[in-house]
Protein backbone atom coordinates (compact mmCIF):
# COMPACT_ATOMS: atom_id res chain seq x y z
CA UNK A 1 0.00 0.00 0.00
CA UNK A 2 1.63 3.32 -1.23
CA UNK A 3 -0.83 5.40 -0.68
CA UNK A 4 -4.42 3.33 -0.42
CA UNK A 5 -5.31 0.51 0.77
CA UNK A 6 -6.28 -1.22 -2.68
CA UNK A 7 -9.21 -3.31 -1.85
CA UNK A 8 -11.08 -0.67 -0.11
CA UNK A 9 -10.51 1.87 -2.73
CA UNK A 10 -11.94 -0.85 -5.11
CA UNK A 11 -14.85 -0.82 -2.98
CA UNK A 12 -15.35 3.02 -2.84
CA UNK A 13 -15.41 3.31 -6.55
CA UNK A 14 -18.01 0.42 -7.21
CA UNK A 15 -20.24 2.50 -4.98
CA UNK A 16 -19.27 5.83 -6.67
CA UNK A 17 -20.49 4.33 -9.53
CA UNK A 18 -24.38 3.72 -8.33
CA UNK A 19 -24.96 7.12 -8.10
CA UNK A 20 -27.13 9.50 -10.22
CA UNK A 21 -24.40 11.30 -11.99
CA UNK A 22 -24.39 13.74 -15.09
CA UNK A 23 -21.35 14.13 -17.53
CA UNK A 24 -19.73 18.09 -17.18
CA UNK A 25 -16.39 17.95 -16.28
CA UNK A 26 -13.25 17.19 -18.00
CA UNK A 27 -11.92 14.16 -16.19
CA UNK A 28 -9.48 12.87 -14.91
CA UNK A 29 -7.76 16.46 -14.26
CA UNK A 30 -4.28 16.49 -14.68
CA UNK A 31 -1.44 16.03 -11.61
CA UNK A 32 1.42 17.88 -12.47
CA UNK A 33 4.59 18.87 -10.89
CA UNK A 34 6.05 22.36 -10.00
CA UNK A 35 9.69 21.90 -10.64
CA UNK A 36 10.07 25.76 -9.90
CA UNK A 37 8.26 26.32 -6.73
CA UNK A 38 9.94 23.26 -5.14
CA UNK A 39 13.37 24.62 -6.28
CA UNK A 40 12.21 27.61 -5.18
CA UNK A 41 11.53 26.60 -1.95
CA UNK A 42 14.32 24.23 -1.64
CA UNK A 43 11.78 21.33 -1.23
CA UNK A 44 9.33 19.71 -0.40
CA UNK A 45 7.98 18.37 -3.52
CA UNK A 46 5.43 19.98 -4.58
CA UNK A 47 2.80 18.81 -7.19
CA UNK A 48 -1.06 20.24 -8.11
CA UNK A 49 -4.01 18.39 -8.81
CA UNK A 50 -5.23 20.89 -11.54
CA UNK A 51 -8.99 20.65 -10.79
CA UNK A 52 -9.13 24.24 -11.86
CA UNK A 53 -9.43 22.15 -15.23
CA UNK A 54 -12.61 20.84 -14.60
CA UNK A 55 -13.60 22.49 -18.01
CA UNK A 56 -16.72 24.19 -17.61
CA UNK A 57 -17.11 27.76 -17.57
CA UNK A 58 -12.87 28.36 -16.48
CA UNK A 59 -13.73 24.75 -14.31
CA UNK A 60 -13.10 24.03 -10.93
CA UNK A 61 -13.77 22.13 -8.05
CA UNK A 62 -17.72 22.52 -8.24
CA UNK A 63 -18.15 21.16 -11.71
CA UNK A 64 -17.16 17.76 -10.16
CA UNK A 65 -19.86 18.74 -7.34
CA UNK A 66 -22.56 19.31 -9.80
CA UNK A 67 -22.50 15.85 -11.54
CA UNK A 68 -23.71 14.51 -8.45
CA UNK A 69 -26.07 17.20 -6.95
CA UNK A 70 -27.40 18.17 -10.11
CA UNK A 71 -27.96 14.11 -11.69
CA UNK A 72 -29.91 13.67 -8.05
CA UNK A 73 -31.77 17.00 -8.66
CA UNK A 74 -32.29 15.85 -12.33
CA UNK A 75 -33.65 12.81 -11.49
CA UNK A 76 -35.76 13.61 -8.45
CA UNK A 77 -37.63 16.11 -11.67
CA UNK A 78 -36.17 19.49 -11.22
CA UNK A 79 -36.10 21.94 -13.91
CA UNK A 80 -35.40 25.17 -12.20
CA UNK A 81 -32.75 25.78 -9.98
CA UNK A 82 -32.13 28.73 -7.29
CA UNK A 83 -29.18 29.51 -5.55
CA UNK A 84 -26.59 32.57 -4.58
CA UNK A 85 -23.43 33.33 -3.16
CA UNK A 86 -21.10 36.36 -3.63
CA UNK A 87 -21.36 38.62 -6.93
CA UNK A 88 -18.19 36.52 -8.16
CA UNK A 89 -18.85 33.39 -6.51
CA UNK A 90 -17.01 30.08 -8.30
CA UNK A 91 -20.36 27.83 -7.28
CA UNK A 92 -22.84 30.63 -9.15
CA UNK A 93 -20.77 30.39 -11.95
CA UNK A 94 -20.65 27.11 -12.73
CA UNK A 95 -23.88 26.22 -11.24
CA UNK A 96 -24.69 28.66 -13.98
CA UNK A 97 -23.14 27.00 -17.20
CA UNK A 98 -23.56 23.70 -15.64
CA UNK A 99 -28.04 24.44 -15.91
CA UNK A 100 -27.21 25.75 -18.99
CA UNK A 101 -25.69 23.09 -20.83
CA UNK A 102 -28.18 20.50 -18.54
CA UNK A 103 -31.25 22.68 -20.08
CA UNK A 104 -32.40 23.69 -16.45
CA UNK A 105 -32.93 26.85 -15.92
CA UNK A 106 -30.98 28.93 -13.30
CA UNK A 107 -31.83 31.39 -10.94
CA UNK A 108 -29.13 33.07 -9.15
CA UNK A 109 -29.47 35.83 -6.05
CA UNK A 110 -25.83 37.50 -5.99
CA UNK A 111 -24.51 39.21 -2.43
CA UNK A 112 -22.45 42.35 -2.84
CA UNK A 113 -19.67 42.23 -0.64
CA UNK A 114 -17.22 44.54 -2.16
CA UNK A 115 -18.76 47.78 -2.47
CA UNK A 116 -19.53 49.36 -5.96
CA UNK A 117 -16.70 46.91 -6.99
CA UNK A 118 -19.33 44.09 -7.38
CA UNK A 119 -21.19 46.24 -10.26
CA UNK A 120 -18.77 45.95 -12.85
CA UNK A 121 -19.83 42.65 -15.53
CA UNK A 122 -16.59 41.12 -14.83
CA UNK A 123 -15.09 37.84 -13.99
CA UNK A 124 -17.47 35.35 -12.64
CA UNK A 125 -20.72 37.79 -12.85
CA UNK A 126 -19.91 38.37 -16.59
CA UNK A 127 -20.04 34.68 -17.28
CA UNK A 128 -22.88 33.84 -15.52
CA UNK A 129 -24.91 36.54 -17.71
CA UNK A 130 -23.17 34.95 -20.51
CA UNK A 131 -24.68 31.29 -19.88
CA UNK A 132 -28.50 32.75 -19.56
CA UNK A 133 -28.53 32.96 -15.63
CA UNK A 134 -31.28 34.96 -14.18
CA UNK A 135 -29.15 37.02 -11.55
CA UNK A 136 -29.88 39.67 -9.11
CA UNK A 137 -27.97 41.60 -6.99
CA UNK A 138 -28.54 41.82 -3.29
CA UNK A 139 -26.71 44.19 -0.50
CA UNK A 140 -26.79 45.41 2.78
CA UNK A 141 -27.60 41.43 4.06
CA UNK A 142 -25.84 39.16 5.45
CA UNK A 143 -26.02 35.32 4.89
CA UNK A 144 -28.43 34.67 7.18
CA UNK A 145 -31.38 37.01 5.47
CA UNK A 146 -29.42 35.69 1.57
CA UNK A 147 -30.43 32.18 2.71
CA UNK A 148 -34.02 33.14 3.34
CA UNK A 149 -34.61 35.02 0.47
CA UNK A 150 -33.39 32.35 -1.99
CA UNK A 151 -35.80 30.15 -0.10
CA UNK A 152 -38.34 32.72 -0.82
CA UNK A 153 -37.71 33.11 -4.29
CA UNK A 154 -38.10 29.14 -4.25
CA UNK A 155 -41.33 29.28 -3.35
CA UNK A 156 -42.12 31.47 -5.77
CA UNK A 157 -40.89 29.73 -8.66
CA UNK A 158 -42.73 26.67 -7.04
CA UNK A 159 -46.04 29.02 -7.14
CA UNK A 160 -45.66 29.11 -10.72
CA UNK A 161 -45.19 25.16 -11.29
CA UNK A 162 -41.30 24.96 -11.57
CA UNK A 163 -39.84 22.02 -9.86
CA UNK A 164 -37.44 23.93 -8.06
CA UNK A 165 -33.54 22.46 -6.18
CA UNK A 166 -32.58 25.01 -4.05
CA UNK A 167 -28.57 25.10 -4.31
CA UNK A 168 -26.10 26.70 -1.68
CA UNK A 169 -26.91 29.45 -0.35
CA UNK A 170 -30.18 28.73 0.21
CA UNK A 171 -29.76 25.03 1.68
CA UNK A 172 -26.58 24.09 3.46
CA UNK A 173 -27.90 21.26 5.21
CA UNK A 174 -27.59 18.37 2.94
CA UNK A 175 -23.82 18.86 2.17
CA UNK A 176 -22.54 15.92 1.72
CA UNK A 177 -23.97 15.37 -1.56
CA UNK A 178 -21.37 17.90 -2.50
CA UNK A 179 -18.97 15.59 -0.67
CA UNK A 180 -19.82 12.70 -2.50
CA UNK A 181 -17.75 14.18 -5.48
CA UNK A 182 -14.16 14.58 -3.37
CA UNK A 183 -14.88 10.93 -2.27
CA UNK A 184 -14.47 10.37 -6.12
CA UNK A 185 -11.64 12.73 -6.51
CA UNK A 186 -10.04 10.88 -3.95
CA UNK A 187 -10.25 7.72 -5.98
CA UNK A 188 -9.00 9.69 -9.30
CA UNK A 189 -5.98 11.23 -7.21
CA UNK A 190 -5.02 7.99 -6.10
CA UNK A 191 -5.02 6.24 -9.20
CA UNK A 192 -2.72 8.50 -10.67
CA UNK A 193 -0.39 8.95 -8.01
CA UNK A 194 0.13 4.70 -8.06
CA UNK A 195 0.39 4.91 -11.65
CA UNK A 196 3.35 7.78 -11.62
CA UNK A 197 4.98 5.68 -8.10
CA UNK A 198 4.21 8.72 -6.91
CA UNK A 199 4.04 8.32 -2.33
CA UNK A 200 1.93 11.17 -1.32
CA UNK A 201 2.53 12.55 2.00
CA UNK A 202 -0.04 16.08 2.28
CA UNK A 203 -2.85 17.34 0.18
CA UNK A 204 -3.40 20.62 0.85
CA UNK A 205 -6.61 22.86 -0.57
CA UNK A 206 -8.77 25.52 0.30
CA UNK A 207 -11.52 24.08 1.64
CA UNK A 208 -14.47 25.25 4.95
CA UNK A 209 -16.90 22.36 4.01
CA UNK A 210 -17.79 19.65 1.08
CA UNK A 211 -14.16 19.09 -0.78
CA UNK A 212 -12.08 18.37 2.34
CA UNK A 213 -15.08 16.41 3.51
CA UNK A 214 -14.53 14.11 0.87
CA UNK A 215 -11.69 13.92 0.38
CA UNK A 216 -11.44 12.80 4.11
CA UNK A 217 -13.92 10.01 4.57
CA UNK A 218 -12.56 8.31 1.44
CA UNK A 219 -8.93 8.22 2.49
CA UNK A 220 -10.29 7.19 6.01
CA UNK A 221 -12.33 4.55 4.28
CA UNK A 222 -8.93 3.69 2.34
CA UNK A 223 -7.05 3.34 5.04
CA UNK A 224 -4.62 6.14 3.45
CA UNK A 225 -1.36 7.62 5.39
CA UNK A 226 -1.81 10.75 3.29
CA UNK A 227 -2.48 13.58 5.46
CA UNK A 228 -4.83 16.16 4.24
CA UNK A 229 -4.44 20.21 5.11
CA UNK A 230 -7.81 22.28 4.53
CA UNK A 231 -7.25 25.99 4.69
CA UNK A 232 -10.75 28.16 4.96
CA UNK A 233 -11.57 31.25 2.73
CA UNK A 234 -14.25 31.79 5.66
CA UNK A 235 -13.18 33.18 9.37
CA UNK A 236 -16.34 30.96 10.30
CA UNK A 237 -17.91 27.58 9.31
CA UNK A 238 -21.57 27.90 8.25
CA UNK A 239 -23.03 26.13 11.15
CA UNK A 240 -23.04 28.53 13.90
CA UNK A 241 -20.79 27.38 17.13
CA UNK A 242 -19.62 24.43 15.23
CA UNK A 243 -15.51 24.17 14.40
CA UNK A 244 -14.73 23.64 11.25
CA UNK A 245 -13.23 20.01 11.98
CA UNK A 246 -17.04 18.96 13.38
CA UNK A 247 -18.43 20.69 10.08
CA UNK A 248 -16.38 19.05 7.49
CA UNK A 249 -16.74 15.57 10.00
CA UNK A 250 -19.98 16.42 9.67
CA UNK A 251 -20.59 16.68 5.97
CA UNK A 252 -18.03 13.44 5.59
CA UNK A 253 -19.95 11.06 7.50
CA UNK A 254 -23.14 12.17 5.40
CA UNK A 255 -21.31 10.96 2.36
CA UNK A 256 -20.80 8.12 4.24
CA UNK A 257 -24.42 7.27 4.50
CA UNK A 258 -25.32 8.16 1.13
CA UNK A 259 -22.96 5.69 -0.40
CA UNK A 260 -23.60 3.45 2.32
CA UNK A 261 -19.94 2.76 3.65
CA UNK A 262 -19.34 2.02 7.64
CA UNK A 263 -16.98 4.42 8.13
CA UNK A 264 -17.14 7.46 10.21
CA UNK A 265 -15.04 10.48 10.83
CA UNK A 266 -14.45 12.19 14.01
CA UNK A 267 -13.51 16.38 13.91
CA UNK A 268 -9.70 14.85 15.75
CA UNK A 269 -9.35 13.39 11.81
CA UNK A 270 -9.94 17.05 10.49
CA UNK A 271 -6.96 19.18 9.87
CA UNK A 272 -8.51 22.95 9.37
CA UNK A 273 -6.13 26.14 9.39
CA UNK A 274 -8.01 29.16 9.95
CA UNK A 275 -4.68 31.76 9.56
CA UNK A 276 -4.70 32.40 6.26
CA UNK A 277 -7.95 34.24 5.70
CA UNK A 278 -7.30 37.42 6.68
CA UNK A 279 -10.01 40.58 7.59
CA UNK A 280 -12.56 38.44 5.72
CA UNK A 281 -14.24 36.27 2.84
CA UNK A 282 -13.13 37.89 -0.62
CA UNK A 283 -10.93 40.17 1.03
CA UNK A 284 -7.01 39.67 -0.76
CA UNK A 285 -4.40 39.39 1.69
CA UNK A 286 -0.34 40.63 1.12
CA UNK A 287 0.67 37.11 1.43
CA UNK A 288 -2.19 35.47 -0.87
CA UNK A 289 -0.78 38.48 -3.40
CA UNK A 290 2.29 36.88 -2.74
CA UNK A 291 1.57 33.54 -3.15
CA UNK A 292 -0.13 34.27 -6.05
CA UNK A 293 3.28 35.80 -8.02
CA UNK A 294 4.98 32.89 -6.60
CA UNK A 295 3.06 30.09 -8.39
CA UNK A 296 2.60 32.38 -11.77
CA UNK A 297 6.12 33.29 -11.99
CA UNK A 298 7.87 29.42 -10.81
CA UNK A 299 5.32 27.56 -12.51
CA UNK A 300 3.22 29.72 -14.66
CA UNK A 301 0.41 28.30 -12.03
CA UNK A 302 -2.23 30.89 -12.02
CA UNK A 303 -4.19 31.33 -8.55
CA UNK A 304 -7.62 33.30 -7.85
CA UNK A 305 -7.68 36.07 -5.30
CA UNK A 306 -10.20 34.75 -2.86
CA UNK A 307 -9.69 30.85 -2.27
CA UNK A 308 -6.36 28.57 -3.86
CA UNK A 309 -4.21 32.30 -3.31
CA UNK A 310 -4.55 32.23 0.38
CA UNK A 311 -4.40 27.86 0.83
CA UNK A 312 -1.10 28.62 -1.51
CA UNK A 313 -0.07 31.41 1.42
CA UNK A 314 -0.20 28.86 4.14
CA UNK A 315 1.51 26.19 2.10
CA UNK A 316 4.34 28.30 1.78
CA UNK A 317 4.63 29.88 4.97
CA UNK A 318 4.96 26.05 6.37
CA UNK A 319 7.75 25.33 4.37
CA UNK A 320 9.42 28.79 4.94
CA UNK A 321 8.85 28.03 8.83
CA UNK A 322 10.13 24.42 8.25
CA UNK A 323 6.74 22.90 9.29
CA UNK A 324 7.23 20.63 6.56
CA UNK A 325 10.47 19.11 6.03
CA UNK A 326 12.08 18.88 2.93
CA UNK A 327 11.96 15.21 2.06
CA UNK A 328 8.00 15.47 2.09
CA UNK A 329 5.64 15.01 -1.35
CA UNK A 330 2.82 17.95 -1.24
CA UNK A 331 -0.24 17.42 -3.49
CA UNK A 332 -1.89 20.90 -3.88
CA UNK A 333 -5.58 20.73 -5.37
CA UNK A 334 -6.09 23.99 -7.33
CA UNK A 335 -9.74 23.97 -6.66
CA UNK A 336 -10.20 27.24 -9.49
CA UNK A 337 -11.66 30.63 -9.61
CA UNK A 338 -9.67 31.68 -12.50
CA UNK A 339 -12.36 34.77 -13.55
CA UNK A 340 -11.94 36.35 -10.30
CA UNK A 341 -8.59 37.26 -11.50
CA UNK A 342 -9.86 39.91 -13.73
CA UNK A 343 -12.25 41.45 -11.31
CA UNK A 344 -9.48 41.94 -8.44
CA UNK A 345 -6.74 42.92 -11.27
CA UNK A 346 -6.56 46.74 -9.25
CA UNK A 347 -6.41 44.65 -6.32
CA UNK A 348 -2.87 42.71 -7.42
CA UNK A 349 -0.63 45.36 -7.12
CA UNK A 350 0.81 44.94 -10.41
CA UNK A 351 1.66 47.93 -11.32
CA UNK A 352 4.76 48.52 -9.50
CA UNK A 353 5.88 45.73 -12.44
CA UNK A 354 5.50 47.86 -15.05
Amino acid sequence: MRNANQQRLAELREVLTARPRVSLASLPTPLEPCPGLTRELAGPQIWVKRDDLTGLATGGNKTRMFEYVLGQAIEEGADTVVAGAAVQSNYCRQLAAACAKLGLECHLLLRKVRGEKDDEIQGGLLLDLLVGAKVEMLEGIDWVEHGEIIRQRARQLEAQGKRVHIGRVGDESRLGRYAVAYADAFVELIEQAEELELTIDEIWMSSSDATQAGLAIAAKHCESPVRLVGLPAVPQPIAPGWTFAECISAFGNECAEILGLSTRLLPGDITSIVDYVGPGYGMLTDAARDAMRLAGRCDGLLLDPVYTSKAMAGLVDHVRRGLIAADRTIVFLHTGGLPALFAYGDSLGLEELL
